[in-house]
């Protein structure tokens, strides 16, 4: 591994040197500019990997794709927060705490059910885990189980706080959570409903949902991620470093893609228009949404894995003409410009033909990132350093204010 050129040379004895003062340029013409950091490696990290070389994701070092067909959600969280995957009884533990938390105290319930219901699904997940955050007792803590215990709370806890979401948008009753279910299967039941005379779980679409987990869980130092590490730097919160990394998400560039690929595809309407669309889109210089990646060069490693349970799901449903625009856009895309899609591109329709409403794509995404963010501020916190960049200034040259403003 290259060593990033930032990072403290260890001595003889293996304690690390003290870093040198920082030092400004003496001019913006002498410093080079990395915009939006690209290309700038500023810590290690070994809760993943992304190598666009061979445009591959591991986990631990684990292959995200055969996690994703061999593992459950719940058993990637234990491995991204404690480094390997758990034993059989490890895992029962695991899940035991996990649902012994799974309710919402009635201030949490009268706080959510008071938001109004146009505001974005993404500002009520951040009030929530700002809510919590007022919770704990002891949040300067660097005490790393005291962290685990914070993740753990709002792993069990978001998932409850969408649903609630979701069903009080459509002037439905919330439903209880079922501690016998995995988490997967528990959202999706709350959402759609256990009443009599509701449809019963494909387990199809329960196993497809689980894998989406898996594959948005994380990814390195993305941009969400990274604001939860420099948030937690300062010797911040946990709640604090997740609402901001919340924030990150939720922009169209990074999470909220998802939501804006489909609302591309229902704007579209007909598969046969898609073509037509992406062009007229490129020659316009309108930014398409779910395709490229900062990272990788020859498409994004996640999107077999989610494109074949999307195409399954759409066979399942009987809603091939998704399928159908998802291939007319991505083979125009891949024509015209040699770009392929990312994840947000076959997973966002895959909630679609799921039933979830479209607005709710990137909350499910931080119901996922939990478990990376998370990980990542454990890592920060046991071996922390303030990320505080410099810039290169290029505004006026010092001045003097005038005696007379007149």
């Amino acid at each position: 591994m290259a060593q990033p050129t930032t990072a403290p040379q260890a001595n003889e004895k293996g304690t690390k040197k003290a870093a040198k003062p920082e030092t400004s340029p003496s001019s913006a013409s002498e410093q080079k500019i990395y915009k939006g950091l690209y290309g700038v490696v500023i810590d290690y990290t070994a809760i993943s990997k992304v190598n666009p070389e061979t445009n591959s994701l591991t986990y631990r070092g684990y292959p995200v794709q055969e996690l994703a067909e061999k593992c459950s959600f719940e058993e990637v969280a234990y491995l991204l927060w404690r480094g390997n995957l758990p034993t059989s009884a490890e895992l029962a533990e695991f899940c035991r705490l996990e649902r012994d938390l799974r309710h919402l105290e009635p201030g949490l319930v009268d706080l959510i059910m008071g938001l109004p219901k146009d505001c974005h699904p993404m500002d009520t997940v951040r009030t929530a885990v700002s809510w919590l955050g007022c919770q704990d007792e002891d949040p300067f803590t660097r005490d790393t189980p005291h962290v685990r215990d914070c993740a753990r709370m709002m792993w069990s806890k978001l998932p409850l706080v969408v649903a609630l979401d979701i069903r009080r948008r459509q002037g439905k009753e919330f439903i209880e959570p079922d501690k016998n279910l995995g988490m997967a299967e528990n959202f999706l039941s709350m959402v759609f409903g256990r009443e009599e005379g509701s449809p019963a779980l494909n387990p199809d679409d329960v196993r497809a949902f689980d894998k989406s987990l898996i594959l948005y869980a994380e990814h390195s130092f993305n941009a969400s991620t990274f604001t939860a590490r420099v948030i937690t730097s300062t010797m911040s919160d946990t709640f604090s470093a997740v609402t901001g990394a919340i924030g990150a998400l939720k922009g169209p560039l990074h999470g909220g893609a998802n939501e804006f690929v489909v609302h591309t595809m229902l704007e579209i309407g007909d598969p046969e228009k898609a073509e037509e669309w992406v062009h007229n889109a490129l020659d316009n210089k309108k930014l398409i949404m779910g395709f490229g990646h900062r990272v990788y060069k020859d498409g994004d490693s996640r999107v077999p894995t989610m494109e074949a349970a999307f195409r399954d799901l759409a066979e399942k449903h009987g809603a091939q003409k998704w399928v159908q625009m998802y291939e007319n856009m991505s083979n125009t895309m891949y024509e015209r410009t040699g770009i392929k899609p990312n994840l947000d591109f076959p997973a966002g329709p895959a909630y679609h033909v799921l039933g979830i409403p479209v607005e709710f794509f990137t909350p499910i995404f931080v119901m996922a990132r939990i478990t990376g963010w998370t990980a990542h501020i454990i890592e920060q916190r046991e071996d922390n350093s303030l990320i505080r960049p410099l810039s290169a200034y290029n505004g006026p040259d010092q001045r003097s204010v005038p005696d007379d403003r007149g």
